[in-house]
């Protein structure tokens, strides 16, 4: 159950409906939320994955070439297992980091200018690269990680960041040959971005399925600005890169379990710690199949720049 403050509820629902009818607000987007109604929206988001059993990694072209050849991370695939769980359709936004920021009284720590690595307030201007609907680069591992518990804590469900065997077997369709989670598997990326830089104009309309440009431009398009992929999940292909909880190895695969697999029991090189990073088209990647759903590459868990999803570890739909 959700823990429910009604005088927050009274605040933010019912007392600006009066105002408006008052001429108390003026016109614009009302945006702002408690950590209740974020929690809320949380469990409402949340997309049931029926479990069942896949190839996890790089099953290749039907000539037998692989999708991704600059490395051999993804490479040999290995059947395995996951249980049912619940993903969230969207990436976690500036203006739900912004409320969770501010409930466990974090964001001094990151109020001070706007980069990859930094927090402010999110804006409600349509225009802006950190627009409240828009992706949030988190600035570290530890504050995707953070948040999902937070969710946890909130909504009183076993929230947490996806394994990467969650996460390519939704981005997959439940497991399907498919090279992006698009909405017909395949890219159709949005001129959006593209150089010369002057055309970096949010107000110019979406094109595409999808969004992979360079993570050194902070200019992304709100969640769910593209066709959902068949399970009706949003940007698992593009927008940002999102962080799992898999420590990262290299040749994992060789050596995963086929139950649930959910990476090494901790860091390869524990003085270079890393976590397993999925959707690399957000980061840009498009070279030798970059931009696929089946790459996979270690990044330190202190590096700034990398987005994120929550899943429900729960066998059946939570909403």
């Amino acid at each position: 159950m959700l823990r429910l403050d009604w005088l927050k509820v009274f605040t933010l629902l019912v007392l600006p409906a009066v105002l408006v009818a008052c001429g108390g607000l003026a016109g614009g987007e009302e945006w702002h939320k408690s950590a209740e109604m974020v929690a809320k929206e949380a469990v409402d988001n949340q997309v049931f994955v029926q479990g069942g059993s896949f190839q996890l990694g790089d099953v290749g072209r039907p000539n037998g070439s692989p999708y991704m050849v600059l490395t051999d991370h993804a490479r040999p695939p290995v059947e395995v297992k996951v249980d049912s769980y619940s993903i969230s359709r969207y990436e976690t936004t500036w203006g739900e980091m912004e409320v969770y920021y501010k409930d466990v009284g974090r964001a001094h720590l990151y109020e001070d200018e706007y980069t990859a690595s930094k927090y402010l307030t999110a804006s409600d201007d349509t225009l802006s690269p950190y627009y409240y609907r828009k992706p949030a680069r988190v600035p570290n591992y530890r504050e995707a990680e953070l948040y999902c518990a937070w969710l946890a804590d909130q909504a009183g469900l076993p929230f947490a960041l996806p394994s990467e065997a969650q996460w390519e077997y939704a981005a997959r369709n439940r497991g399907h040959n498919i090279p992006y989670a698009t909405d017909t598997g395949e890219e159709d990326n949005d001129t959006y971005l593209q150089r010369p830089k002057e055309y970096i104009d949010p107000s110019i309309p979406p094109s595409g399925n999808m969004l992979s440009h360079s993570s050194l431009v902070m200019e992304r398009r709100p969640v769910g600005t593209y066709p959902p992929n068949p399970l009706g999940l949003y940007d698992m292909t593009g927008n940002v890169a999102e962080w799992t909880q898999d420590w990262f190895q290299k040749d994992y695969y060789k050596h995963a379990p086929y139950d649930n697999p959910r990476g090494p029991a901790g860091p390869v090189n524990p003085d270079q710690p890393e976590k397993t990073v999925r959707d690399w088209a957000g980061k840009g990647g498009g070279f030798g199949g970059g931009g696929t759903v089946f790459v996979r590459s270690g990044v330190h868990v202190d590096a700034p720049g990398t987005g994120f999803r929550c899943v429900v570890n729960h066998p059946e739909s939570i909403n």
